[in-house]
């Protein structure tokens, strides 16, 4: 492979997001973004994962002015509401009962930024998922086996989480995971970095 034009550098601690962005294949460097990640007052899921994914590549990028940082954030859409990462079995029950018989929308941001060029792009991939109707006794057993306490909405469709759904739609497959690589690969194209290019 050619070297990289610059540094890249993935602003994010997920091993979810780590691992997607392996398979493009370059070399990188990973960096806690450390934002705020609260909601604002009356800030749609939308407009959420839009702005973490921005401040997330930003914050890097200003640490890192050479490099070229990507910032991902996701956040889970019920009917216009926000559901964030449980944390606990406790509030992970209380997720997938109000989600279950119905369509969730997973919004996942992504965005690329190089403070030394100036090149700030983003993007976003919305992913519905309908849920089944599950049982109280799903829900329970679901979540003792994968305990997915740091995913938002309480389901990894990537492992067991997938038999909770009965549909799954999306025009790039990889954002239900936490990073949509359709989106991140034209916007490093966009950047400066052509993926299929630096290959030899």
């Amino acid at each position: 492979m050619t070297a990289l034009p610059r540094p890249l550098i993935l602003g994010s601690t997920s091993r979810y997001r780590r691992e997607l962005l392996e398979r493009l294949r370059l070399p990188f460097e990973t960096a806690a973004p450390e934002v705020d990640e609260a909601p604002r007052a009356g800030e749609s899921p939308e407009a959420l994962a839009r702005r973490l994914a921005l401040t997330k590549a930003q914050a890097v990028a200003a640490r890192f002015p050479q490099a070229l940082v990507i910032g991902s954030d996701q956040v889970a859409d019920l009917a216009g509401q926000p559901i964030g990462k449980p944390g606990t079995h406790e509030r992970a029950v209380e997720q997938l009962q109000a989600m279950r018989g119905r369509t969730v929308v997973f919004q996942t941001a992504v965005a690329v930024v190089c403070a030394a060029t100036g090149f700030v792009g983003e993007d976003l991939a919305a992913v519905r998922v309908r849920f089944r109707d599950l049982s109280d006794a799903d829900i329970e057993r679901y979540l003792r086996a994968e305990q997915p306490y740091d995913c938002a909405g309480s389901a990894k469709a990537e492992g067991l989480g997938i038999a909770l759904l009965e549909a799954i739609d999306s025009d790039d497959p990889t954002a239900l995971i936490g990073l949509p690589l359709i989106r991140t690969a034209a916007l490093l194209r966009r950047g400066g970095l052509d993926v299929l290019g630096l290959l030899t």
